[in-house]
Order: C-alpha cells, then sequence, then structure tokens
C-alpha cells in the first residue's frame, strides 16, 4: 500500500507499507545536488551533508552516532548531481527513536567552526581518494566535456580549494536557497503503517522545517557539448568514455532505453561485454549505462584497456554501437527485458531501495510511482520498438574522455 500526503507548506512524504519485512528505511531527500552550483561553491552541497552529522543542539558528533548505534540503526547519507538524501534503517521498534534522531541532525546541525575544520580534512582526503580512482576520474573527465564547467559538468565533491573556504554563513545561504519544505520529500519503506510515518513526520519534522520557497531546481546547463578531454595520469592503464546524449528522468522512452541498455553493456551476456572482452580480448572492463535528470539525460560507455589496446578497444566500441542499428535478436530482447523486469523485484526486496525509488520520483516528478504499471509497461514493450529507437541515437556524435599515462584521442583504422 501507498500513502502519500502534501503539507500546506509543500513538504510531501510517502510511505510503503511493507508489512513483511523487519525492518523499516526512512529517508530525507532535497532536490540539491552539484548541477545547482555555481564556481564560488562547487562541492558545498556534498559538504554539508557530511556536517549535518558533525553534532547538533542536542548531541556532540560522537553522541550523535552512539545514538543510532546504542538502537541497532543504521544511518548515512549522499550526494549526487540532483539530489541530496539523509537516511537511516531500523527495526520496528527503534523506527521513532531513529527517525527523531535523523530529524534532528538535519533540522538543528549547529556547523561548530572546529568541526567544520576536521571535516574538511576528511572530504580533501575523500577528494584525494577520487582523484586516485582512474575510473572516477575519467567519468568525471566525460561530465566535463559533455556539460562543461556548469549544471552537471560539476564534480560532486567539488575542488579542494572551495572545501577549505566553506564556513557556517556559506551553509545557511545555500540552505535557504534550497533545504526549504517545497523542496523537500520524507520517505518511509518497510514495516510501518501510513498513520505511524505520518504521526512521526508532524511530531518531528514538518513543523521545524522552513517554509520558505526555495530557488529553482531546474539545471539550465544541458546541452551536450561533443567536447574531448585528454589527461595525462600516472597508472597502468588508459581508461576511455563516450558520453551520448540520452533521455529524462521520467521520459516515456525510459523503459525502452533501459532495455536496450542492457542489451548494449549491460552484464556479461551483454554485446560490449562480449565483443570487447571476451571475444577480443581488449579489456577487463567495459559498460554502459544511463543516466535521467529531471530535464536532460545521458547514456555512457565506459572501458578501461592497456596503452596498446585503446584504439582497437575504441574502435570496437563503436562498431558495437552502431552494430545496434541493425537491430537485435529475439533472445536478446527476451533476455533485456527479464533483466529490466527483475531489477524491480529484487528492490521490492529492499526497504532502502525502496525508499529511495518512491521518494525520488514523488520528488522529481510530483507523482506516485507505480511498480505493477511500470512492469506492465516493460511487458508489453515490442522488439521492433527498440529496434526503432536505438536508430534515433546519433552514435557519430559524442563527448570523450581518456586518461593515463600515455593518454591521447583514440584514433580508428
Amino acid at each position: 500500500m501507498i500513502f502519500s500526503k502534501k503539507y500546506d507548506n509543500g513538504l510531501r512524504i510517502i510511505v510503503n507499507e511493507m508489512p513483511s519485512m523487519l525492518s523499516v528505511s526512512m529517508g530525507v531527500l532535497v532536490g540539491v545536488g552539484s548541477s545547482l552550483e555555481d564556481d564560488e561553491n562547487n562541492g558545498i552541497s556534498h559538504f554539508i551533508e557530511h556536517v549535518n552529522f558533525k553534532g547538533t543542539n542536542r548531541f556532540s558528533p560522537f553522541e550523535l552516532s552512539d545514538e543510532f548505534d546504542s538502537i541497532g540503526s543504521q544511518v548515512n547519507a549522499f550526494t549526487s548531481k540532483d539530489i541530496t538524501c539523509y537516511y537511516v534503517k531500523s527495526t520496528v521498534n527503534s523506527a521513532e527513536r531513529s527517525f527523531e534522531l535523523l530529524s534532528d541532525l538535519f533540522l538543528n546541525s549547529t556547523y561548530e567552526e572546529s568541526e567544520l575544520k576536521k571535516e574538511k580534512d576528511v572530504i580533501i582526503e575523500e577528494i584525494n581518494m577520487s582523484e586516485d580512482t582512474p575510473d572516477e576520474v575519467c567519468l568525471d573527465k566525460l561530465a566535463l566535456a559533455q556539460f562543461g564547467q556548469s549544471g552537471f559538468g560539476r564534480t560532486i565533491l567539488g575542488s579542494k580549494q572551495n572545501v577549505r573556504i566553506f564556513h557556517k554563513p556559506d551553509i545557511e545561504k545555500y540552505k535557504k536557497r534550497f533545504y526549504n519544505a517545497d523542496n523537500i520529500v520524507v520517505s518511509f519503506a518497510g514495516k510501518i503503517t501510513a498513520a505511524k510515518a505520518e504521526k512521526l513526520v508532524e511530531k518531528y519534522f514538518a513543523p521545524f522545517v522552513s517554509s520558505e520557497k526555495s530557488d529553482d531546481v531546474i539545471c539550465k546547463f544541458t546541452e551536450n557539448l561533443n567536447g574531448t578531454i585528454i589527461s595525462h595520469k600516472d597508472i597502468e592503464q588508459t581508461h576511455f568514455a563516450l558520453g551520448f546524449n540520452g533521455l529524462s528522468y521520467d521520459d516515456k522512452d525510459s523503459d525502452i532505453l533501459s532495455l536496450v541498455n542492457i542489451i548494449l553493456g549491460m552484464g556479461m551476456s551483454s554485446r560490449l561485454f562480449q565483443r570487447v572482452r571476451e571475444e577480443l580480448g581488449l579489456c577487463y572492463t567495459v559498460y554502459s549505462y544511463p543516466s535521467g535528470y529531471r530535464n536532460t539525460g545521458t547514456l555512457t560507455v565506459y572501458a578501461g584497456v592497456s596503452n596498446e589496446t585503446l584504439n582497437p578497444a575504441y574502435e570496437a566500441v563503436l562498431e558495437v554501437l552502431n552494430g545496434a542499428k541493425s537491430g537485435f535478436t529475439e533472445k536478446e530482447f527476451e533476455r533485456g527485458k527479464a533483466q529490466v523486469i527483475s531489477s524491480f523485484a529484487y528492490g521490492e526486496e529492499s526497504t532502502s531501495s525502496q525508499m529511495i525509488l518512491y521518494g525520488k520520483y514523488l520528488l522529481f516528478t510530483d507523482k506516485i510511482f507505480d511498480t505493477k504499471k511500470k512492469i506492465e509497461n516493460i511487458n508489453k514493450i515490442k522488439k521492433s520498438e527498440i529496434d526503432d529507437f536505438i536508430n534515433t541515437f546519433d552514435f557519430d556524435n559524442f563527448s570523450l574522455a581518456v586518461v593515463g599515462n600515455k593518454a591521447k584521442k583514440p584514433k580508428l583504422r
């Protein structure tokens, strides 16, 4: 059973009652991420996500962590290009206390300068770790090549220079723009009733969240620039990624794209894996994935290869993509459909996945996600539809990023 409610201040809640579960996941989702930042504050969405855990009016950072651990709850958060989410998973008996603590860290963080200073060092180490992870570097460079210095081209972590200069006034200014009721969804999934969830929100959250109007959350920088970035890094492999135009988050053809992506580059039976790795032995890792945002989207292909096999691997990837325009086999079509449907089935076994799925969908579309209808729509897709769809893709125009110690723009024979 799905329950949803919108309060007068714009706050929305959604509850997916899953009575057979033994746990409940509760999340606060805010419609803001790095795509809404600028040069001066790039990284602040992620910074706020971190420092909201660094103490409130009631608890020191350790006391806050200890409170969650003492009742066996798991608390965490994440930031993406278009969303920030704070969430906790708990047993049924600890649900109220867990949500009270989650609300406290979200609403009442104090941002003491001593704690901010320590967390800056932590985040800078996270940036260092990311810079030591070649595939992350490659995909960040691809976003920059695709969207430029603005919007979805910005990194989530931001720069070390920015992180060092963030202070409490910067946090408060940014939260005033985006951390308001009209840009927040509180999502529940698991063994909890709608009445119980509603009671928790009205006791610990709704009366205390800001009712100011949030800034526009639609990113204006969505054009694929078809850029190329070659980045030299002292590593063993060469990593490359291609970025194509995709679909927005709730596009009518998003299910078709998911199915096409599975056939092309998701899993060991995909065309990219079979051709580039299994048949030609040119790489260890190759895959593709779609990303859907509110008003744009991408299809990304990534591979990690040796310096010597960059050109043939690049050629093989493009050969697979363009070859798809000749159509897919019936076996590929049925296998892909089964994989898309099973991914939803597996997600229904996870309260955390359901909490994020329903919460994000409501936040982005102001509609309630319907799993049954989604699966029905997927089952209705015809092979001719995906064959027609793939022919709308322009595989000759894309953004490109290459990272390696001998990085260069790949060539076709």
